[in-house]
């Protein structure tokens, strides 16, 4: 019996040490990185977001971000920690030394005339015939009886003095960490044993595999499932107009999958009267237009209408089951759209170049469902190229709020921004019609927006130029500013119901080819992360230049200093095209704010690479710096014509015009700010 239940605390320390090895440190670490958290406020603290309830720190909602099911695992865990250190403190027994001088109350050497005088003591007080408790029994036979006669008898008192026990050498007793019903042995142990043993060390492991398999097999990394890519991938074309977008984007398999109902029928054919106007129908032939909507597939429809019933703002009218299915497809629609933009510019043509058009379509997108705005607001109207989607992000701004403000000659969104505060408040409370708190309101969703500059350049490591075929390397130092002070913040979406981070997308890309050579997602929420990744970078650009420790440290200071201000730097290789000039632009593009993205051109210049293969430079005078001369002539003639290039990326009717015309021109509704130009002469001095 002592043996089983050593064997049952031996077991139930055993799980203790599996649990505790990998929960303590998570523990530290989860602790660690709640203390390291900011408390800076970084969300929009205007009305319509703090309604929205998403950053309301009330009990309930401490209590819902504290009850995920990490949290409660955890809690849970050492819950069940605590109960087995209390249960093996308290129930199992320790294993005491047999000491003899110390059972009978005497020091050690004591002479055998103190042993008999505190034996009969000890008889007095646990004999059987004296005291009738079994514990004192059993005490008296296995403590007191052997303790006076290890030191009484000869023979025990050797067998002590040796071994340390009066019946001489005891073997070694080991144990098991296996509960104690498995240790009595009888027909049916040693099947639950194999069972145990069966499942715990293969069925279980196995098990685990099976469900990690299935479930890789069917997401990406990204928790998107694979038939959803390759969809995507299929209906991705470089031609994509912005409008037809949205047709991809619905097309998802976790949006084909949600539930159709009989009982969301009714309300679906509401809800398309509210949003037909959205829907791009032929007016002329509107009958056959929307038997031949109603055609779709169940999925497509439904998802369509949610869509526009969120672009619209007239989600209010939905049944619980339609709400609950709109806030699933809100909540998976962020990710998708990022999953959509990689595919976008992933490199399809024989030169390695994504699609400009498709991927500035994508981010429109992302803008409009982020902001709640409708896509017909993209369209140009009344002498603003930009449209009134801008201006309706703003809270307490409607169509009729913009006409009253363009009577002031504000139909510009950035003309409303470089207003002093002072005009703007007058602007608002004494033409826009809005009380001096909604007015105030506007000010604090202004203060937010950010204010984007790239700094790029391009360049072939430890080279002078760049001829064909060089491996080049673009630099690209991506700044935000905000008239609040903020780097880090959450945008003001108090329609999207989820959390929901700033992210840019920086391209690099040929607009008039459609081309888009470099494309990478840039974050300002983990400036840590940011000043690891920039000295890295730097770094090791450095030492392949074969500066020395000082420069590289300087370097490196310089970087950290910029991203602290506010700055990330973006890094890519491309292989540099045929000889000439080429016109290149970098867009830099947000996902959540309409209207502040930026656009930066400049030109590249390519030489041709020699037949020698080296870089010598070009002779000044005879025939041959007499052709290039004529050559570098028709380049800068070329160039002038590509100054007067520009792109509007949301008309698509005067995009259809361009593309009957022949002029290749690319259509993009995200970018609105002119960048001053900058020439990377890669080439040796003219």
């Amino acid at each position: 019996m002592a043996a089983a239940e050593e064997n049952t605390s031996l077991f139930l320390i055993f799980i203790l040490t599996m649990v505790a090895l990998p929960l303590v440190p998570y523990t530290i670490m989860r602790l660690c990185r709640a203390a390291s958290e900011k408390a800076k406020t970084i969300h929009c603290r205007c009305s319509g977001c703090h309604r929205s309830g998403k950053y309301r720190k009330s009990i309930y909602k401490r209590i819902s971000n504290f009850s995920t099911c990490s949290n409660l695992t955890i809690v849970l865990l050492w819950i069940v920690m605590i109960f087995l250190v209390y249960y093996i403190k308290h129930v199992s027994r320790e294993v005491q030394v047999f000491e003899p001088f110390s059972i009978l109350g005497l020091e050690p050497g004591a002479s055998e005339s103190e042993i008999k005088k505190s034996y009969r003591r000890l008889s007095i007080q646990y004999h059987p015939d004296k005291n009738p408790d079994p514990e004192a029994h059993k005490y008296f036979v296995e403590y007191i009886s052997k303790a006076y006669q290890a030191l009484t008898d000869p023979v025990s008192r050797e067998n002590y003095e040796k071994y340390g026990h009066p019946d001489g050498r005891q073997g070694l007793q080991m144990g098991i960490a296996l509960p104690k019903f498995l240790l009595n042995i009888d027909g049916a142990s040693g099947g639950i044993m194999l069972l145990g043993i069966v499942g715990f060390c293969i069925l279980l492991p196995l098990m685990i595999a099976v469900i990690y398999l299935s479930r890789s097999s069917k997401y990406t990394g990204n928790y998107v499932m694979h038939q959803t890519l390759s969809t995507y991938y299929y209906f991705m074309k470089p031609s994509l107009a912005p409008s037809k977008v949205m047709d991809v984007f619905i097309k998802a398999a976790e949006y084909m999958e949600m539930p159709v109902r009989r009982s969301d029928d009714e309300p679906l054919q509401k809800l398309f009267v509210v949003v037909r106007s959205e829907l791009n129908l032929d007016l002329k032939n509107i009958k056959t237009q929307q038997a031949k909507f109603w055609k779709q597939h169940p999925s497509l429809v439904k998802m369509e209408l949610l869509i526009q019933a969120h672009l619209t703002r007239e989600s209010f009218a939905l049944t619980p089951a339609l709400l609950k299915d709109y806030r699933h497809m809100l909540e998976l629609a962020p990710r998708l759209l990022e999953e959509l933009v990689k595919i976008a510019v992933l490199p399809r043509n024989p030169h390695g170049f994504g699609w400009l058009r498709p991927a500035t379509g994508v981010i429109e997108l992302s803008q409009n469902i982020i902001q709640a705005v409708p896509l017909s607001a993209r369209k140009a109207s009344g002498g603003n190229s930009e449209g009134i989607a801008p201006f309706l992000q703003l809270p307490h701004f409607t169509e009729a709020t913009v006409k009253k403000i363009a009577r002031k000659k504000i139909r510009a969104f950035q003309e409303l921004c470089d207003m002093s505060v002072e005009d703007r408040a007058t602007l608002l409370t004494q033409v826009a019609g809005l009380s001096e708190e909604q007015a105030c309101n506007v000010e604090l969703v202004l203060e937010m927006i950010p204010s984007i500059e790239v700094d790029i350049k391009c360049e072939t490591e430890g080279e002078e130029g760049i001829q064909e075929g060089d491996v080049v390397t673009m630099y690209a130092w991506v700044s935000l500013q905000r008239r609040n002070g903020l780097t880090a913040a959450l945008p003001h979406c108090p329609n999207f119901p989820f959390h929901k981070e700033e992210n840019f997308w920086l391209l690099l890309a040929d607009a008039a080819s459609n081309d888009v050579w470099l494309s990478q997602k840039v974050s300002f929420m983990d400036e840590a992360t940011a000043i690891t990744a920039a000295s890295k970078a730097i770094q090791e650009t450095q030492e392949a230049l074969g500066a020395s420790a000082k420069e590289i440290g300087i370097a490196v200071r310089e970087a950290v200093d910029r991203v602290k201000k506010g700055s990330r730097l973006v890094m890519g290789k491309f292989q540099a095209p045929a000889e000439g000039t080429h016109n290149l632009t970098s867009f830099c593009l947000c996902d959540s704010w309409i209207g502040c993205d930026t656009k930066t051109s400049f030109k590249l210049k390519v030489l041709k690479r020699s037949r020698a293969g080296t870089r010598g430079h070009v002779p000044e005078e005879g025939p041959v710096a007499a052709a290039e001369d004529g050559i570098e002539e028709e380049e800068e003639e070329e160039e002038e014509e590509y100054d007067d290039y520009e792109s509007e990326y949301s008309d698509d009717e005067e995009d259809e015009k361009n593309k009957g015309k022949g002029k290749g021109k690319v259509a993009n509704g995200a970018v609105h700010q002119q960048g001053a130009d900058s020439d990377i002469d890669s080439g040796s001095d003219e």
